[in-house]
């Protein structure tokens, strides 16, 4: 006999409302009560009841929570536990590998002086982990906000005892407590991943160079991140101007190392921003090649712009893998041989008491409409012109822009005050915070970069247009919508990682349209004595001239 009110058939069912379900009861309907996949789109039903029929009253329950039951004298049924023990940043744990933020959260110790005691209801360390990294998603939100966002449903889910988004201090606290180091190997797992993914399966539409011993153009360029300007982050991380440290900001210098194809991040080391570019990036790039010594592969060529490293740095990192560097001008060359049959020739390059052979390809671009009166220069370790044309090689280059520049546009978007000469674009006010939320976009970065390239690999090529029946490459789809899609999931508390990419599937980029602007700003200006003439934008292909023909 059932133990239940016969009333309860006469109890009004809405939106929002919970139903508990013994696990037990859960059922297919399918035949011989075979498990769903992903491709069934069945309802799974209480076992025990009649069978569905057409035309029933059928509640369809969403399944946001599977908890041990607590049940009240008075015949209440709540749940055991807290949100924040059950709450995932949904597609994004994909890129992080099962139980990954539970297991870093295992290993990290709470500084007692900011989180004292072991009770874990409406924060946890696990919980915390996520929130900084959906912090950086969500910069224009409140930390109440993100921790709302986080618990989505979960929030109404009837739990034994009462929860609520924890305090903006509260937050705070927590992080202080955990401390960068939590974020900082979620990074590196994260990014580890990313690189290996792209070994093992590539992407499609790479972009490669050569026929015979095809080579991956991946990109390294450096940019800055502005922070709160306190005392100790000025102290740390100083800043770029005059020789007074003037400038309005202390800024931190990054230099991400990403791929040309789908802009997938695989290394950002950083530091202070230093007085001089070149030097600071040419420590970061070290820094780079010591701890992630295996992106240096031979099956890679990296694209780097006209901040010359120097050529004891150039040679060890020639050792392993290869380069494509615009040298500037005032860099000087010693020819070795004649103009080779692509234009191109042999020279060295010395510095430091070093000399490294390389091959210099000289040439123009030229687009309807706009002068460019500056010669490029461009110098390789790959010396076989007959694999690596010189024409080719300077039509890869520009793929530089879409690897960093574009690449940097896009990641830094959600960063609040990412614009020109704003503001700062991070929230931290201590070098120790600074790191964590850098731990952190880093990550949340590269597992969105990681949703978009399983989207585009899934993705059904386009029906007409210029891309018609070929295959969906990353930069295809939007990094922008990508990005809503998966903070949608977040809050719906969606699993189905299929249904995600199939959304961002959905919104294609139109690329490749040979637009060109005469001043490549990456943010357009808004003052109202910028001329028109210098961001006008033309839309003509770029014709390369190599500047040597041979005898």
């Amino acid at each position: 006999m059932s133990s239940y009110p016969v009333s309860l058939c006469a109890v009004p069912v809405f939106g929002g409302m919970m139903i508990a379900v013994p696990a037990g009861l859960v059922a297919s309907p399918l035949e011989n009560g075979r498990h769903l996949g992903e491709a069934d789109r069945s309802a799974l039903v209480i076992g025990g009841t009649e069978k569905v029929r057409t035309g029933g009253a059928v509640v369809f329950c969403k399944v946001v929570a599977v908890a041990e039951a607590q049940v009240k004298r008075d015949g209440q049924v709540r749940a055991k536990g807290s949100p924040v023990h059950h709450a995932t940043l949904g597609p994004l744990e994909e890129k992080a590998g099962p139980g990954a933020a539970g297991a870093i959260a295992g290993r990290a110790p709470l500084a007692a002086r900011f989180v004292k005691g072991e009770r874990e209801r409406l924060l946890a360390r696990a919980f915390m982990i996520r929130v900084i990294v959906l912090m950086t998603l969500m910069p224009d939100a409140r930390p109440r906000d993100v921790i709302a966002a986080l618990a989505g449903d979960l929030a109404l889910v009837p739990w034994a005892r009462p929860w609520r988004p924890a305090s903006a201090r509260a937050a705070g606290d927590w992080r202080s407590a955990l401390g960068p180091v939590p974020l900082e190997e979620l990074r590196d797992l994260v990014l580890g991943t990313a690189w290996r993914e792209h070994q093992g399966k590539g992407c499609p539409g790479a972009v490669t160079i050569g026929t015979r011993r095809p080579l991956r153009a991946g990109a390294v360029d450096g940019t800055l991140l502005r922070m709160p300007d306190t005392p100790a982050n000025r102290a740390f991380f100083g800043s770029v101007g005059t020789g007074d440290d003037s400038s309005p900001f202390p800024q931190a210098r990054a230099l991400p190392v990403t791929c040309c194809s789908c802009r997938a991040l695989f290394a950002m080391p950083y530091g202070p921003a230093g007085t001089g570019k070149a030097a600071s990036e040419q420590g970061l790039l070290d820094e780079a090649a010591e701890r992630y010594p295996a992106l240096l592969d031979p099956g890679w060529i990296w694209l780097m712009d006209r901040n010359y490293h120097g050529a004891p740095r150039i040679a060890r990192m020639t050792r392993s893998s290869h380069v494509l560097i615009r040298l500037k001008s005032d860099i000087p060359l010693k020819r070795t041989s004649e103009i080779l049959p692509d234009g191109s020739y042999r020279a060295e390059l010395s510095g430091d008491g070093v000399t490294v052979k390389v091959r210099v390809i000289e040439y123009w671009v030229t687009v309807e409409g706009q002068e460019v009166p500056e010669m490029f220069c461009l110098v390789t370790d790959l010396m076989d012109w007959e694999d690596y044309p010189g024409p080719e090689l300077a039509a890869l280059y520009k793929r530089r822009w879409d690897g960093s520049e574009t690449a940097l546009r896009e990641a830094k978007a959600p960063l609040r005050g990412a614009g020109p000469g704003t503001g700062p674009m991070l929230s931290s006010c201590s070098p120790a915070l600074a790191a964590q939320e850098i731990a952190a976009w880093t990550a949340g970065t590269a597992m969105t970069r990681g949703v978009v390239l399983d989207a585009a690999r899934a993705a059904v090529p386009a029906g007409k247009g210029r891309r018609a029946g070929l295959e969906v490459r990353p930069r295809d789809l939007s990094f922008t919508r990508a990005l809503r899609a998966v903070l949608s999931a977040i809050r719906l508390g969606r699993d189905c990682y299929q249904a995600v990419t199939s959304e961002i599937a959905g919104y294609r980029n139109t690329v490749d349209r040979d637009r060109h602007r005469a001043r490549k700003s990456k943010s357009p200006s808004h003052f109202p004595h910028a001329s028109a003439k210098d961001t006008v934008t033309r839309i003509a292909p770029a014709i390369i001239t190599m500047a040597s023909t041979p005898a």
